[in-house]
């Protein structure tokens, strides 16, 4: 097994799961943070350009997990890369977002 396709797996499931809260936003019509926005990461951006943002994240996922290598949905070291890319940038975003969003409450007296 090559581990440059479990690195390429991983990166997938992180643009993968970032596609998700940005397109979502972006399709309800609702501004979402991006890294266009100013400042980076904490302004809104624009529905339309979470769209975009989101839908290009997805496409990159795709790439990354489609045409490199031999991805294989069974194979628990191609789902373990691809898992945990998801994880932790869904745990990272939760984190991050949720002070401008009123999700992270675990700093709250």
């Amino acid at each position: 097994m090559n581990w440059l396709w479990l690195v390429s797996y991983f990166f997938g499931g992180v643009f993968a799961a970032n596609a998700i809260p940005h397109f979502v936003a972006g399709t309800m019509g609702h501004p979402f943070q991006s890294p266009f926005a100013k400042p980076p990461g904490k302004g809104l951006s624009s529905s339309t350009v979470n769209v975009v943002w989101g839908f290009s994240n997805a496409v990159i996922g795709y790439l990354l997990v489609a045409h490199v290598g031999a991805f294989d949905p069974r194979g628990i070291t191609h789902i373990l890369a691809f898992g945990l890319g998801a994880l932790l940038i869904s745990i990272f975003s939760a984190r991050h977002f949720g002070q401008f969003h009123g999700g992270n409450t675990s700093s709250r007296p």
